[in-house]
């Protein structure tokens, strides 16, 4: 049997740093998607308030594997 990936496309920010936000999207995207494979991370940007970085944010691909059901 053929194997399937669905990915879909995930946005997460932090006030930490890039990897923050990451880290931040694999764990909340983990808590409904099993069998995640990879994390693609797509485009970083971040906001800027009074001349600082306030928040870094990304834009990710996650990657996982479908179940198949049996029909019977």
């Amino acid at each position: 049997m053929a194997k399937v990936v669905k990915v879909i496309e995930l946005m997460s920010q932090s006030p930490k740093s890039w990897e923050d936000a990451a880290q931040a999207a694999a764990k909340e995207a983990s808590k409904t998607l099993r069998n995640i494979r990879s994390l693609y991370i797509k485009e970083f940007t971040a906001e800027v308030d009074n001349g600082k970085i306030s928040n870094y944010r990304i834009n990710a691909k996650v990657s996982f594997d479908l179940e198949s059901e049996r029909v019977t």
